[in-house]
């Protein structure tokens, strides 16, 4: 079983940044794609980000463009994201997910990932 752990949630005045962190542990985990969703009150999970372990191409959802930036570490096992000049609307629950690839994936769709976390809470202030 594999166990995905975000941290670096909180609260934030617009404009502020914040960083989330999310590492993968459990039994030998062979990543292939790991992402970020969010999920407000009263909406529908969103895409916000992935990365490709193979090729390091990161993935953004358009709204997350120029202010949002993905990365990982070489073990593949961890993902953070950075999120300058927040605004209120991006106040969420953010969740990290992974995928070990046995499946075709993309990158904003949650049903092809395998594993997820709790989520972190994100609120931003105005």
């Amino acid at each position: 079983q594999v166990q995905l752990a975000e941290s670096g949630g909180g609260l934030v005045q617009a404009g502020g940044s914040l960083r989330l962190s999310c590492a993968a542990s459990g039994r030998s985990f062979s990543g292939y794609a790991m992402g970020w969703f969010r999920q407000a009150p009263g909406k529908e999970r969103e895409f916000v980000a992935a990365i490709r372990w193979s090729t390091r191409i990161r993935y953004y959802a358009e709204f997350v463009k120029g202010r949002f930036s993905i990365s990982g570490d070489n073990t593949k096992t961890r993902v953070y994201l950075q999120m300058n000049s927040l605004k209120p609307k991006d106040t969420a629950v953010y969740s990290c997910a992974a995928t070990a690839g046995a499946r075709t994936w993309s990158s904003d769709d949650s049903r092809t990932y395998d594993y997820w976390g709790q989520g972190t809470q994100v609120t931003v202030s105005s």
